[in-house]
């Protein structure tokens, strides 16, 4: 009773039928785990050697291939493996004529998420899908969880962030944003190279932060017993290689700050940092642009690019202007950071334009003076107030509308033809 029992236990949690198996492997003397094994392609050379290889057709070309089985289906005698490595998919087809009863039985007993490698031709089916005629197949790794469902795949976004590795297996266009990344990187740092500068690689632990205004995690040095600090940004010992005589530096490094935690904001995350002597900011704008560019370009191979839905064309000079020119441009008057003079804008009714007006004028001492207080400003900023409208256009173009939509329907008789 107690073994029947235990046997239902199993059978109802794949992840104890899966270490069953495993079992089963060493007891027979099979390693679950595999060894090395030199692959002839991957998968997606297949797609672009045999992209005219015609429906139905059979290849004599022998291939050996590995990967993670992502499905399978078992026909009778006939069986079809989903097959995935690090550059795509392509379809095993496995008979039991070809394999053998015996390994054909083993081959089917395999779980999704088991990686083998396999030995066979290549050949098209009817169907048109490019597939592996499996002659022979060797276990590389046994699964022991199984990964989530295909049909609905890996869509909760607390387990994708936290189990990236599963969130890689089942989405594969997540992989092209670490593929993506990867290329940006290196196309950063080819970039800073050619430009002259040194590459180096600065302390995480400070023993007196600096750098940048943020709160940082604090661990505890044993070996002198006392505090140090995780950096907040690699700024300081940048520059003190500057001083010490290097004329272009830069790091890509981890920074970590113990602050909040968003989609946009982690506590650690990677920096680019660069220090230049002799430069100015044009030389850095320089630098900015030029390492954008050639990042777009390793990235995306053009520098007309997608963001967002948004076009964006890198090509070209970039156009050079401060905060305040764009800030200016985009409220429609200037901005500045000019404190002496100080706008206010106020609303009323028409007929109290002048009033309000006067009043604003009598009380702009007060209002000086309460402002130097709140704000801590050694100087207060002249006041100078001016009439908001737009409360009257709103009512204007309310009112327009309005009758307009009580003038009668235009009729237009429809000509009769030829006239």
């Amino acid at each position: 009773m107690a073994e029947e029992t235990t046997k239902q236990v199993i059978e109802d949690d794949p992840i104890e039928v899966r270490k069953a198996k495993r079992a089963a492997l060493i007891e027979a003397g099979e390693n679950p785990y595999g060894h090395a094994f030199h692959y002839t392609h991957h998968l997606t050379d297949l797609d672009e050697k045999y992209a005219s290889l015609e429906d139905g057709a059979s290849t004599e070309d022998e291939v050996d291939v590995a990967g993670r089985i992502m499905a399978k289906r078992v026909q009778g005698k006939i069986a079809f493996f989903e097959l995935r490595d690090a550059t795509g998919d392509i379809q095993l087809f496995c008979r039991i004529n070809a394999l053998g009863e015996e390994a054909f039985a083993a081959l089917c007993d395999l779980d999704v998420g088991d990686w083998i490698a396999v030995h066979g031709a290549m050949m098209r089916t009817k169907r048109g899908q490019l597939s592996v005629a499996v002659d022979s197949f060797e276990l590389m790794s046994k699964s022991l969880r199984p990964l989530p469902e295909k049909f609905h795949g890996l869509t909760d976004k607390e387990t994708r962030y936290r189990q990236r590795y599963v969130d890689l297996v089942m989405n594969p266009e997540v992989r092209t944003t670490f593929e993506r990344r990867f290329k940006i990187v290196s196309a950063i740092r080819r970039y800073m190279e050619d430009a002259g500068y040194y590459e180096v690689e600065t302390p995480f632990l400070h023993a007196i932060i600096g750098g940048a205004n943020a709160k940082p995690f604090i661990t505890h040095f044993n070996a002198l017993d006392r505090d140090y600090y995780l950096r907040i940004a690699t700024e300081l010992p940048l520059k003190r290689l500057l001083v010490g005589g290097f004329e272009k530096v830069f790091e890509i490094g981890r920074q970590f700050r113990n602050e909040g935690m968003d989609p946009y904001h982690n506590p650690e995350f990677t920096t680019m940092e660069a220090y230049e002597a002799f430069g100015d900011l044009n030389s850095m704008m320089d630098l900015t642009e030029g390492c954008i560019k050639a990042a777009a370009e390793a990235a995306c191979g053009t520098l007309k690019i997608e963001y967002q839905g948004t076009p964006v064309d890198l090509s070209g000079d970039w156009r050079r202007a401060s905060m305040m020119e764009l800030a200016s441009e985009h409220a429609g008057e200037e901005v500045s950071f000019d404190r002496s003079v100080c706008n206010g804008y106020h609303s009323t009714d028409k007929q109290r334009y002048d009033k309000v007006g006067e009043a604003f004028t009598r009380a702009s001492g007060r209002i000086r003076s309460l402002m130097a207080r709140r704000l801590s400003w050694r100087v207060a900023p002249e006041l100078r107030f001016m009439l908001d409208r737009s409360v009257d256009t709103a009512e204007r173009i309310a009112g327009a509308l309005a009758r307009e939509s009580q003038r009668p329907p235009v009729i237009v008789k429809e000509e009769e033809e030829g006239e």
